[in-house]
């Protein structure tokens, strides 16, 4: 088959220190934020750097310098405490269920040869013995809480930098847009970098620590590791759900009555949901979206490896070969590396027109680098040909095939981002057209509204099913598990890019409410409209990966569990296709329920303190902004719980009552429609929220027409906007975790579903 250039010794180097470059690059990244001081003394020796007076009091309307920094300071105090008590909460919860979701594990996989401590016959090697069903078991649940914990892990981390950084990014608007952009985009490197290292490395250490007791065992290990994944996606649906939920009900409930039926401005410090508001922008944007990712990043690499395993690479046991998919991420964290220091060190932003060309650099700029980066690994660390598993027989496969599969997955996440922009940024036509229709009321903008997201679904489905076909045609499954490994190889990037809107939401919010100058929230929502967009291109990416990512896993699923053809035509199959294809709406309302929920609780509230406190609209008394967060917080855990339970328990019931046939067809029907629900409901929403801002923006002569604030067409734009919150924030984005969730939790239990499976077709 060919030798391999890079040495088992070079692989060993690699990956661990790709890590731990990744992780070093991200604590330079947070140390360089930490200068900004919130600290008055420190404030005004630093605008003294290199000699250069920067007078910054002079932008603060009269305000001295002193109260405006310690007013930053105790508002960004409040939000972290926010945050922080609320992850807590959610914590407490999640590791109720994520002990007793372990025990279900090593109980379930365990039964599959009743306990037995004695080796077994290999599911794919009939003539040789692998380690018992018992340790699968043991080693699941192991990997399982190692996932779970990395992911609760990556959130709170994020949470915190995002914390840390808003009001160092407020300050810093007060010298120029471009230092408040690299404060914002530094800190979202730290989110980025970090848990990319961290997710590659925890999984390179949990493969060699197996590896001990597994040895030639390659198919049981691999079959292990697999809980890894469903440890990270399950944290990341409650972080999800119930952070999207705190988010939007804050949110809808601060929109509709301070601005529409009180007529003041977004972020508003006489706003009793503003605090909860800019909390939420953490739980949800950023802890939410940093577990969804790793949980990606997690599932990817699983499903390659489980693929692999049971390959010419597992069964020859060509360790470099094996551990490609680590290879392909350790590069990526080198290439993102590089492309970070487009817009933090090479190039500067000088005025606002150049923060998202900035933005959207560091995309093409990854993706190009990265697409060089594949190729030289994939010519170093694969033979020349090698074969790949494919439904039973052993496929022929060359390496620059694979490369392809990769470079296609790379490229095709690209297109589905700029696709996204286009059709929800204020830029662009889509949006615009939406925006005018306010014109005539917010029926008029729902409408638009819909149609655009259902019209914006077309060319991301072209361009996912290109990339399945190329990438299967190549390399069958593994193929398709290394494609959306290649759309996810940027991470660092695409999470830095995350990030960095959250966090200049936040430092807006934190401008308005420290009473700073006009000029200076011009500068921070010049930032968040920047930062609204890239991370609707997130989303994209995001949406795109679980596609391919739950494709591949339910690829390994129909391997393990023995699987020759889904035949659609079959009853158990057709019957659980239907299902299956009505569980994301099912979720939806859940979830888009719950949402609206938790917002009648908080306007209620908002509008009970508007009419009881005395000198509360005339901003000479202040609100009760802890009942706010309180009533956020007790809702979204108490409403993440229904959605959670309904994706976690579909496949336990179908598998153990119906069998792996029909479990097949319900993870097929959940992928086909859940994709096209979160793509449409993502770009309904995002594009209803930027038409909002085209016109209080009012930057164009056609804007100016509609607005300005207060005036009919911008209300009929808050309607639409407050609409698609738990489109584009809760229930669009969540339901790329379900479809993947499901497909990896099948794949874990397979061997169960598979011995014990079907228990109602048995019986009858």
């Amino acid at each position: 088959m060919g030798v391999v250039l890079l040495p088992d010794l070079g692989t060993e180097i690699i990956v661990p220190a790709c890590a731990v470059i990744g992780i070093v690059f991200s604590l330079i990244q947070w140390y360089i934020v930490s200068q900004v001081k919130l600290s008055p003394d420190s404030g005004i020796s630093n605008n003294n750097k290199n000699g250069i007076a920067e007078s910054l009091i002079e932008e603060e309307e009269g305000l001295s310098d002193h109260s405006v920094v310690a007013k930053c300071a105790e508002i960004q105090n409040a939000i972290s405490e926010g945050a922080t008590s609320f992850l807590y909460t959610e914590y407490q919860y999640v590791g109720i269920f994520m002990v007793a979701f372990a025990a279900l594990i090593l109980l379930f996989l365990g039964s599959v040869e009743g306990f037995s401590t004695s080796s077994q016959e290999c599911t794919y090697d009939k003539a040789r013995r692998c380690k018992p069903a018992l340790a699968t078991a043991i080693f699941s649940t192991v990997s399982f809480l190692l996932g779970a914990i990395t992911s609760l892990a990556s959130g709170f981390l994020g949470m915190k930098i995002a914390t840390y950084a808003n009001a160092r990014t407020t300050l810093e608007a007060r010298k120029g847009v471009g230092k408040a952009f690299i404060v914002a985009f530094r800190s979202g490197a730290v989110m980025g970098f970090l848990l990319a290292a961290n997710g590659l490395l925890v999984l390179y250490i949990t493969i060699l620590l197996f590896k001990f007791y597994y040895g030639d065992d390659w198919e049981g290990l691999f079959e292990a590791i697999t809980g890894y994944g469903l440890g990270g996606s399950s944290m990341a649906l409650f972080g999800r759900v119930g952070g999207g939920i705190y988010t939007k009900a804050a949110d809808v409930g601060a929109d509709l009555v301070g601005k529409v039926e009180r007529n003041i401005p977004e972020d508003d410090p006489r706003n009793p949901a503003v605090i909860a508001d800019n909390v939420g922008d953490n739980v949800g944007d950023i802890a939410g979206m940093g577990s969804d990712l790793f949980g990606s990043y997690a599932e990817s690499s699983c499903a390659a490896l489980v693929v692999a395993s049971i390959s010419s690479f597992g069964i020859n046991h060509e360790f470099t070969a094996m551990l490609y998919p680590l290879l392909v991420s350790s590069v990526g964290i080198l290439v993102c590396l590089f492309t970070t220091l487009f817009a933090t060190d090479f190039f500067e932003i000088k005025a606002v027109r150049e923060i998202e060309p900035a933005l959207k650099k560091q995309l093409i700029i990854s993706t190009a680098i990265m697409t060089v980066g594949v190729a030289v690994i994939t010519w170093v660390a694969l033979p020349p040909s090698f074969t790949i598993f494919d439904l039973g027989s052993q496929k022929e496969v060359k390496n620059w095939q694979l490369f392809l599969c990769v470079a296609v997955g790379l490229w095709a996440g690209l297109i589905i981002g700029f696709v996204t922009e286009y059709y929800t940024s204020n830029a662009y036509s889509p949006v615009q057209d939406v925006a005018d229709s306010c014109r005539t009321g917010a029926a008029t903008n729902v409408i638009f509204g819909l149609a655009l997201g259902y019209k914006s679904v077309i060319i991301p489905i072209f361009a996912i099913a290109i990339s399945i076909f190329v990438s299967s045609s190549f390399a069958a499954m593994y193929g398709i598990a290394v494609a959306a490994l290649g759309m996810l190889s940027t991470i660092a990037t695409g999470l830095a890019i995350d990030a960095y809107g959250p966090i200049s939401d936040n430092a807006g919010g934190i401008a308005e409410m420290a009473g700073m100058s006009h000029r200076i929230r011009e500068r921070t929502d010049a930032l968040d409209a920047a930062g609204n967009t890239t991370a609707a291109i997130g989303k994209g990416f995001a949406i795109g990966s679980a596609a391919l990512v739950s494709l591949a896993l339910f690829g390994a699923f129909v391997s393990r569990a023995s699987i020759t053809t889904v035949d659609v035509l079959t009853p158990k199959v057709f019957i659980g296709l239907l299902v299956g294809a009505m569980l994301p709406y099912w979720f939806s309302a859940m979830t888009m329920k719950s949402v609206g929920s938790a917002a009648l609780k908080m306007v209620e509230e908002v509008r009970r303190q508007f009419n009881t406190i005395p000198g509360l609209m005339e901003g000479t008394a202040k609100p009760d902004y802890a009942n706010c967060v309180k009533i956020s917080t007790d809702a979204s855990i108490k409403e993440m719980i229904p959605p959670g339970a309904l994706v976690m328990l579909t496949p336990l019931i179908v598998g153990t009552l119906f069998g792996v046939e029909t479990l097949s067809g319900v993870l097929a029907g959940s992928l086909v429609s859940g994709v096209q629900i979160a793509i449409s409901a993502s770009n309904t929403g995002g594009a209803w929220d930027n038409a909002k801002k085209y016109i209080e923006a009012g930057a164009s002569e056609h804007a100016r027409q509609l607005g300005p604030k207060g005036s009919d067409a911008h209300k009929a734009a808050v309607i639409g906007d407050t609409i698609g919150d738990p489109l584009k924030d809760t229930s669009g984005p969540s339901l790329n975790i379900l479809i993947k969730l499901m497909a990896v939790e099948s794949l874990v239990f397979a061997p169960f579903f598979a011995t014990h499976g079907g228990l109602l077709f048995k019986i009858f």
